[in-house]
């Protein structure tokens, strides 16, 4: 690799994150373009970006749009909008509460972005109702997602490929160690973000009451398809939870799923597809060849090994480094690569370093990476599924917009993963 390549790539990479953030283009425009740079000045062949592009990844986002596509006709997603607006009295903070508790939870037994997808279109059809503003909804959710799925070995890809890598780390650790910080930062979150949108979310009075008198059961629009819709979905989410088992990926449980619901629901094909996110999918190809580019030309590692060298081996600094910087670059990069290109280089520092037990930076690179994804809003999977549903709806979200809420929200859950770390582990 010539020194040219190595500016190339980063050159193409801050260029096409600067244009992202400025929202001149559409954000997959900017990253397709990126992507191809990379290819026609050489800097990855068309061979190496394929091999950089995470099909597990889109094939999951692919498999779970297409079941929740067709999931939505049933009317399921109104009905549960309106049993949950109802059990909150109709009141819209109580509400954003208790949709992003769910999200939490679910994330951390599915992935974030399955999570999304069932919840995102539940909260449409209730600030439809409520004639409100969803944003503040979406960015609970969001942030709910990434937080929740940081709880659990199967909650979020980094920790899926750290505990593929690192095989003493059980289901069981995760738990043990990463559930209880995770409970205090997502109370933390919850509290801040009531907050934030204390003046934002007031509805009159009659619409709450109109909201209330609303029958769930009426939203039910075809209960066979809703049957063949909740068996699909419960045997992927079992999948899910045993594919480590069976050793099959995330996505071919997904793609398996989609299938058998496209084969059993008889829903037209045309309107199938068009419930599939496409700009987003591409949107994620991009951006895998861009960080992609920068793993080849190796700068990634050098930012590892320039870790390891102002570390000096002391194992305190080592954890607070890898949390931070894991932190910051996630909010930026898709942690799925920096995760990638971390494995390698904790598991160097442990043998290089005399450093004892290492386990307290796995946990730091689990929290940092999983957390930072709350950030911005190309920082993890699900905020850019949400954005693009947004967008969808006539929302759209601004990078600045998210960033001015989420980034201190973020910082401040690294804070308290910090003191955690430290208190649990290094003291």
């Amino acid at each position: 690799m010539g020194m040219n390549q190595v500016w190339v790539a980063g050159i193409v990479f801050l260029l096409t994150y600067a244009v992202i953030i400025s929202e001149k283009l559409h954000r997959t425009v900017v990253a397709l373009l990126g992507a191809a740079v990379l290819l026609i000045m050489g800097t990855l062949s068309q061979e190496t970006a394929l091999h950089h592009i995470d099909f597990n990844t889109l094939g999951l986002l692919t498999g779970m749009m297409i079941i929740v596509g067709i999931t939505r006709h049933s009317g399921v997603f109104q009905y549960l909008a309106i049993v949950a607006a109802r059990w909150a009295k109709g009141e819209p903070m109580a509400i954003m509460v208790a949709l992003a508790t769910i999200t939490a939870v679910l994330s951390a037994f599915l992935d974030n972005v399955t999570t999304v997808l069932l919840i995102v279109p539940v909260t449409f059809s209730i600030t439809r109702e409520l004639k409100i503003n969803p944003i503040p909804f979406l960015i609970s959710q969001v942030l709910a997602s990434n937080i929740g799925g940081t709880a659990t070995l199967i909650g979020d890809p980094p920790n899926i490929m750290i505990g593929s890598q690192v095989k003493e780390l059980t289901f069981n650790a995760f738990i043990w160690n990463l559930t209880p910080v995770i409970i205090i930062i997502f109370i933390v979150t919850i509290y801040l973000l009531k907050w934030i949108y204390r003046k934002d979310l007031n509805v009159a009075p009659e619409l709450k009451s109109r909201l209330m008198a609303f029958d769930p059961y009426k939203e039910i629009k075809d209960p066979l398809l809703l049957k063949k819709s909740l068996l699909v979905l419960a045997l992927t989410i079992a999948g899910f939870a045993t594919h480590q088992i069976f050793h099959l990926e995330s996505a071919t449980i997904a793609m398996a799923g989609a299938t058998l619901l496209m084969l059993i629901s008889k829903v037209d094909m045309e309107k199938i597809f068009h419930e599939v996110e496409w700009p987003t999918l591409f949107f994620f190809i991009g951006l895998f060849i861009l960080v992609g580019g920068l793993v080849e030309v190796g700068i990634i590692k050098a930012m590892a090994e320039k870790s390891l060298e102002i570390t000096e081996g002391n194992l305190t600094f080592a954890a607070m480094l890898i949390l931070w910087v894991s932190a910051i670059a996630s909010a930026f990069v898709d942690n799925i690569p920096f995760v990638a290109t971390m494995i390698p280089l904790i598991k160097t520092m442990g043998q290089l370093g005399n450093m004892g037990n290492i386990e307290p930076l796995w946990w730091a690179l689990s929290l940092g990476a999983c957390l930072g994804g709350n950030g911005t809003i190309i920082g993890a999977s699900a905020n850019v599924i949400v954005a693009g549903m947004a967008e969808r709806q006539g929302y759209p979200m601004t990078f600045v917009g998210f960033m001015r809420i989420a980034f201190p929200l973020m910082i401040v859950s690294i804070i308290i993963s910090s003191a955690y770390i430290y208190l649990r582990y290094l003291l």
